[in-house]
């Protein structure tokens, strides 16, 4: 990467395509997964070379339950052999997070979650977030439930909401908002992703299915973002 690229802080990565991907090639559609489940370890290394800050990935929403039970097994199955054998954070310095509704998962990939959130909690380098499980309606509605709590308990007034209290209740607390949010396969959409925290994040798209997407298009991305002028909301 050129030195005079400004590297972003934070980016939100929507992985789509993996059905796409195994289609075309006329493989099960798990084999997409499979193959986008590679790529994903690769771009989170790449992101730590980079220096990101935090880097946030789309992998599972609350909506893709609605799948056929055999693909979301499949994804399940796959999750907890990248948790338990492939994760590669004991040799990383990322603090990992697990954006989302948890409690939906088993009480074996819940407490693989939550073991590594718990070692890795202290570390010092590159935040990496995965969404699983995870809609951004339900992380708001969530917050303000919360919120609404502690106001009734007395703990909080109702005059000190604003939306630096209102970020606190996220998944993302303490986080840099997403400079960018990046979905490749072609789409233009947010799906439930990150509303809050993207209210002036730059959008990239690419016409590359997840499976297909490389390093080098990551250095698209990031060029693309530098190309733009971010006012927010001034001159």
């Amino acid at each position: 990467m050129d030195g005079s690229i400004t590297i972003p802080k934070h980016i939100g990565i929507i992985m789509d395509g993996n059905g796409r991907w195994a289609k075309k090639r006329l493989l099960p559609r798990n084999m997409g997964h499979k193959k986008g489940a590679e790529v994903f370890q690769d771009i989170t290394r790449y992101c730590n070379e980079l220096g990101l800050e935090a880097v946030t990935f789309y992998a599972f929403s609350t909506e893709n339950w609605k799948r056929p039970a055999e693909e979301v097994n499949g994804i399940m199955s796959l999750l907890k052999e990248y948790l338990v054998k492939a994760f590669d954070y004991e040799k990383e310095n990322n603090r990992v997070i697990f954006l989302g509704d948890k409690s939906a998962f088993s009480g074996e990939l819940l407490d693989l979650m939550l073991d590594i959130e718990e070692k890795t909690k202290d570390r010092t380098g590159m935040t990496l977030n995965i969404a699983l499980n995870y809609g951004s309606r339900n992380e708001i509605v969530h917050a303000a439930q919360n919120i609404a709590k502690r106001v009734r308990d007395g703990q909080i007034a109702l005059e000190d909401i604003d939306e630096k209290l209102f970020s606190d209740y996220l998944y993302t607390k303490g986080q840099p908002d997403p400079d960018f949010i990046l979905r490749p396969s072609g789409e233009k959409r947010l799906s439930n992703f990150l509303l809050w925290q993207s209210a002036y994040a730059e959008f990239v798209y690419m016409d590359v299915l997840w499976p297909d997407f490389t390093r080098a298009d990551l250095d698209k991305a990031i060029i693309e973002f530098n190309k733009r002028n971010r006012r927010f909301g001034g001159v």
